[in-house]
């Protein structure tokens, strides 16, 4: 057999569909594989590039694959579809993965395996994330439900507890509810009681990282996002410029131009959307300190052209940016020069607030 030069794997939670092609790029590997078959097959091949579709798990068998001798690259799905031929299967997704693979556009856009590390502390924020939601979800049954019975809480989640003691004193309110709303707040306050353990964790986390202590100097990125992007960023200088990195997020606009006409839209959302959330809060909670502070030339020429809500997408993508730098460079954000410098910088009080 020729040798191989570069295998695409189609991986699934059972099947691994191989495809790998030689020097002249024809093909001389196409075979099926179950789960525990996988590492003892490569660990007889010979060092070569094995390229995964980045997706669930494909982090996990990186390492696996690396560990072995070879070079893994993972790709993007969206990169590897246009190569898929007509009528879907594993066999024709595995001889799209290693086509793309070859692409230059492809190339540049390879992810970095991510570490455990990395991964435990991703598990972290994707948890805090879920209870979160979970709380808004549960406050906000209990609101609705409570408005069924007249009772009507003002805004906040301050105002949970004081709605559940109207609900317990009203007599009107029949017990069967009585004792749902129970169940809710039961929800309600472990959720509260994670959350607290989780933000714990997630301090610890970021007191213990340096790349996130030096992010949480920038006025717009708070622990929280600091955190997010030391997680969630493997290699910054995977990305060419800052401005890769923002439309990477998904903070830059679309593109719908023709015939020399330019027509820029709302903004992709593309990439992580746990990222670009935080950048645009911390950049609202930056736009309502400018009301009592006196906000930097650039973001009050801004303001006064647009919209709060515009501005701190804005701002987002330009935080982004400077993110990008302060991970790439590994400098520390200067204020005074509104840039990135090799120089120890004072370091902000430590806080769960996106505010600062």
């Amino acid at each position: 057999m020729s040798k191989i030069i570069r295998i695409g794997v189609d991986t699934s939670k059972s099947v691994f569909q191989l495809h790998g092609v030689d020097e002249n790029e024809m093909p001389v590997l196409r075979r099926k594989l179950r789960r525990h078959q996988v590492l003892a097959f490569f660990g007889k091949l010979e060092p070569t590039v094995i390229g995964v579709e980045a997706c669930g798990a494909s982090h996990y068998w990186a390492r696996r694959l690396a560990g072995l001798g070879h070079k893994v690259v993972l790709i993007p799905p969206q990169y590897v579809r246009p190569y898929v031929d007509r009528g879907k299967n594993d066999a024709a997704d595995a001889e799209a993965i290693c086509e793309a693979m070859s692409r230059p556009k492809a190339k540049k856009r390879f992810v970095a395996a991510k570490t455990v590390e990395q991964q435990a502390a991703q598990m972290l924020i994707g948890a805090r994330e879920a209870l979160l939601r979970r709380r808004t979800q549960v406050s906000n049954a209990m609101r609705g439900y409570g408005a069924e019975f007249g009772l009507v809480a003002p805004n906040g989640l301050v105002q949970i507890e004081p709605l559940a003691e109207q609900i317990a004193l009203d007599v009107t309110i029949p017990e069967l509810a009585r004792e749902m709303f129970l169940v809710l707040l039961g929800h309600y306050r472990h959720a509260n009681a994670q959350l607290k353990e989780i933000d714990a964790r997630l301090m610890a986390f970021h007191r213990s990282n340096e790349q996130s202590r030096r992010l949480a100097e920038v006025p717009a990125i708070g622990p929280v996002t600091a955190a997010a992007l030391a997680a969630k960023v493997t290699d910054a200088r995977a990305f060419r410029s800052g401005r890769d990195f923002a439309a990477w997020i998904g903070l830059t606009p679309k593109n719908h131009s023709t015939a020399g006409k330019v027509r820029l839209g709302v903004i992709t959302r593309a990439g992580d959307e746990t990222l670009r959330t935080l950048l645009v809060c911390g950049a609202m909670a930056v736009i309502q300190q400018a009301k009592y502070r006196t906000p930097s030339p650039w973001l009050a020429e801004l303001l006064r052209r647009k919209p709060p809500k515009l501005a701190a997408v804005a701002l987002a993508n330009k935080t982004a940016r400077i993110a990008w730098k302060l991970m790439a460079s590994r400098e520390r954000y200067d204020a005074r020069n509104v840039a990135p410098q090799q120089h120890a910088a004072a370091e902000k009080p430590e806080t769960l607030k996106e505010a600062a």
